[in-house]
């Protein structure tokens, strides 16, 4: 048998205020998404000011982060390097924008956080920062 760690409920809550109060301090809205180590959602919170398409952004980007075990961004980026569409993953939940960023403990992904709606650095920054609160 081998042991898991998992991402708890309270883990993903905890990333999504902290996300939270850094998009409030500056007065700007995005979606933030947290799934498990599948890509499944655990939590999900779309502040004031949020553009609706952010919501499924947020959560596709955190799709891809925690199923490639690997930032958004890295996957969008060697899939145009290596001339691989994006669909052919089978999944059209799969994008390649940045701001989805795997969550590790113990030296393995237990999940990813997604954060849409912000100039792509922006939702990588604060995405970086919320996935390292976990470790």
């Amino acid at each position: 048998m081998k042991d898991i760690t998992a991402l708890s409920h309270a883990d993903a809550w905890e990333i999504v205020n902290s996300v939270r109060v850094a998009l409030e301090q500056d007065g700007r809205g995005a979606a933030v998404a947290v799934c498990d180590d599948h890509g499944e959602l655990v939590a999900l919170l779309r502040t004031d000011g949020c553009p609706l398409p952010s919501i499924n952004n947020a959560i596709n980007k955190a799709y891809t982060a925690s199923r490639q075990r690997m930032e958004s961004r890295q996957v969008g980026e060697e899939s145009r390097q290596g001339n691989f569409a994006m669909t052919n993953f089978g999944d059209l939940r799969y994008t390649g924008w940045g701001g989805g960023v795997p969550i590790m403990a113990d030296g393995e992904v237990v999940g990813a956080v997604g954060v849409s709606g912000l100039p792509e650095e922006d939702d990588m920054k604060i995405a970086r920062a919320g996935a390292a609160l976990i470790s």
